[in-house]
C-alpha cells in the first residue's frame, strides 16, 4: 500500500494536504510500525479528572486480569511497573509517544489508557492512534491562554471523539459525563454514547456517600445493583469512578471485577495525597490548579473541616492569566486562611502573578496580612502555612504542583517535591 493510501486510513485524515502537526505524527507512528494498531485505546479527555479516571481504568483492567499500558500527566509503564513523567506535559511529543507506546506494545501490553490534552489534540499528537472507546471528565475554564476562547478549546476537546474509529465491536463508543454543560455536543460527535452522572446519565450515582477515607455509592447496571468504593476522597471522585466503571461495562468486566478494580487504586500521586507528619492538623496535597477544580475541591473541605482550612496556591507564568483571579476568589471564599506562592512563574514577575490572584481574594472578603498573605518562595510559604494551623481540627491544603518533579523559575528549571517538602517541614515543626 503506498503512503498516500495508508494515511487516509489514519483517523482525522480529512484534507488533501497533510498539515505539519499530522506529518509529523504520521511519521512518528510509521517510524514504530504504527505501535498502537494491535491495542485496545481508551482516551480520556476534559479539564479535571482526567489522571485519576485514567488510573482507575488501568485499576480495573489490571484488576481483572489484563496487561495494560499507561500514559498519564503522572506516570506511564505497564501494570505495576510504571515510570514517573518528568515532562510539565501530560500528552508528550508524537515520537515519544509513540516509541513509549511501541515500547509497551513489544511488552505484551494488550490495553492502553492514554491520559490526553486539548493541546495534543488541536497539535494531532495522537494523529494515527486508533481509539478505541473515547471519555470525557468535564469541560471547564482552562488554557485560554492557548485557544484564545471557550469555543475553541471544547472543539479541541472533541476531536478525541469525532475521530474515534469503529474498533470496539464495529461500534463508534464515546463516554460522557451527562452533568457536564457541553454532554449534547460530544454526545453528538460519538455513534454510540454512553452518559453518567449523579443527576442525569445512562449510569447514575446512588445512596453517595463521602467522607474524609473516600467515597461509596451504588450504581444500576441492567439488573445489577454496583457498589462502588473508592480510597479517593471528594465528589468529583464519584464522577472519575463512574466514568471507569462505564469503561468496565464496555469491556464486558463483571460486577466483582469493576468493584474490585475501583477499590483496589489507593491513591494517585499529588491528587488528594494526606502528608502525615505526626503533626496535630491534617496536610493535603493536591494538583488542584482551574477554577473549576478549586470550586470543587474546597467546597467539599469547607464543608467537612471544623477548623480552619488554610489554602496555599499560586499560578504559573506564561499560562492564563484569566483564571488567577477567579481562583483567588474561590479560595477567598472557602478559606479562612489564603497563602499566595510561587507556581512555575518562569520569566514572569512573580510579584505580579500574586497581585492577580489577590485581587479575587479580596473581592471575596480577606484582607492582606490578616488572613491573606503573599509569600513567593514556596519552602517559606509552606512553613508559613503550616504555622497558621493550631488546632487539630484545622485544614493546610497545598494546591497547584501536586505530582510534579520540578519548579520552573527565571533561572531555570529546579527540583521539587510538593510532598518531601511538606513532610520535611512538618518533621521540622514536630521535633521543637
Amino acid at each position: 500500500m503506498t503512503a498516500k493510501k495508508l494515511i487516509r486510513k489514519i483517523p482525522g485524515f480529512n484534507t488533501m494536504v497533510v498539515p505539519y502537526h499530522r506529518a509529523k505524527a504520521f511519521r512518528a507512528a510509521s517510524k514504530y510500525d504504527y505501535p498502537a494498531s494491535g491495542m485496545k485505546v481508551i482516551a480520556v479527555t476534559g479539564t479535571n479528572g482526567k489522571t485519576t479516571t485514567s488510573f482507575m481504568i488501568h485499576s480495573l483492567l489490571k484488576e481483572a486480569g489484563k496487561k495494560v499500558g499507561l500514559m498519564t500527566t503522572v506516570a506511564y509503564g505497564i501494570n505495576d511497573d510504571l515510570k514517573p513523567q518528568i515532562e510539565h506535559m501530560t500528552t508528550v511529543s508524537a515520537g515519544a509517544l509513540n516509541h513509549r507506546i511501541a515500547e509497551m506494545r513489544d511488552a505484551g501490553a494488550e490495553y492502553l489508557v492514554l491520559e490526553v490534552t486539548s493541546h495534543a489534540l488541536a497539535q494531532y499528537r495522537t494523529f494515527g492512534i486508533p481509539i478505541d472507546v473515547a471519555v470525557m471528565t468535564n469541560v471547564t475554564h482552562e488554557h485560554l491562554d492557548y485557544h484564545k476562547t471557550f469555543k475553541n478549546y471544547v472543539t479541541a476537546k472533541r476531536l478525541l471523539f469525532k475521530n474515534t474509529q469503529h474498533t470496539h465491536k464495529g461500534q463508534h463508543i464515546g463516554i460522557i459525563n451527562a452533568d457536564d454543560p457541553s454532554a449534547e455536543l460530544f454526545a453528538g460527535d460519538i455513534e454510540h454514547p454512553i452518559t453518567y452522572g449523579i443527576d442525569n446519565g445512562d449510569l447514575q450515582a446512588r445512596q453517595i456517600k463521602l467522607s474524609p477515607s473516600g467515597v461509596e455509592y451504588y450504581v444500576k447496571v441492567g439488573q445489577n445493583k454496583l457498589h462502588i468504593r473508592s480510597s479517593i476522597p471528594g465528589a468529583f471522585n464519584v464522577y472519575n469512578s463512574l466514568a471507569a466503571v462505564a469503561v468496565g461495562i464496555v469491556y464486558e468486566l463483571t460486577t466483582e471485577q469493576i468493584e474490585r478494580g475501583i477499590a483496589a487504586l489507593r491513591s494517585v500521586e499529588g491528587r488528594m495525597n494526606r502528608i502525615d507528619a505526626g503533626q496535630d492538623f491534617e496536610v493535603v496535597v493536591d494538583f488542584a490548579h482551574t477554577p473549576d477544580s478549586f470550586e470543587k475541591l474546597l467546597s467539599d473541605f469547607r464543608a467537612s473541616t471544623k477548623g480552619k482550612l488554610i489554602v496555599l496556591f499560586g499560578s504559573a507564568g506564561r499560562r492564563d492569566e484569566n483564571k488567577r483571579a477567579a481562583q483567588g476568589e474561590i479560595a477567598g471564599k472557602y478559606g479562612d486562611i489564603v497563602v499566595l506562592t510561587e507556581e512555575d512563574d518562569r520569566d514572569i514577575d512573580g510579584n505580579e502573578i500574586l497581585s492577580h490572584i489577590a485581587e479575587g481574594v479580596e473581592r471575596a472578603g480577606k484582607q492582606l496580612d490578616k488572613n491573606l498573605f503573599k509569600v513567593h518562595d514556596r519552602t517559606e510559604a509552606i512553613e508559613f502555612a503550616f504555622k497558621q494551623a493550631i488546632s487539630k481540627d484545622d485544614v493546610v491544603m497545598l494546591l497547584g504542583k501536586g505530582h510534579e518533579k520540578t519548579i520552573e523559575r527565571a533561572d531555570g528549571t529546579h527540583p521539587w517535591n510538593e510532598s518531601d517538602t511538606a513532610r520535611a517541614l512538618l518533621e521540622k515543626l514536630t521535633e521543637r
